[in-house]
């Protein structure tokens, strides 16, 4: 006898039936024979999706201001790469390379 998994949903999945949902084009049931789920996991999908749908617009802000490159990481990371180029420079060197 084979032991039932669990399905899994990808997200792109549970947002195109919420938002099926929230276009109130269909009732809960008849979303959830089109899609083989449950009325009330589609009732929760829908909850979630109003409930943290400004989220999409927040993406690329943080505190009001764009979220750019961590500058001051990327200008360590190339101090660390001239030290290291500067080294390997001096050892060719050292060996006739």
């Amino acid at each position: 006898m084979k032991k039932q998994t669990r399905r899994k949903f990808t997200p792109e999945f549970k947002a195109k039936v919420a938002l099926e949902a929230v276009k109130n084009q269909q009732t809960l049931a008849e979303l959830g024979l089109k899609f083989e789920l449950s009325p009330v996991i589609i009732s929760k999908w829908k909850g979630e999706f109003l409930e943290n749908m400004s989220s999409v617009f927040e993406k690329g802000m943080k505190n009001g201001e764009e979220q750019g490159p961590d500058v001051d990481g990327l200008y360590a990371q190339i101090g660390k790469l001239k030290v290291e180029n500067e080294f390997l420079k001096k050892s060719c060197k050292k060996l006739g390379i």
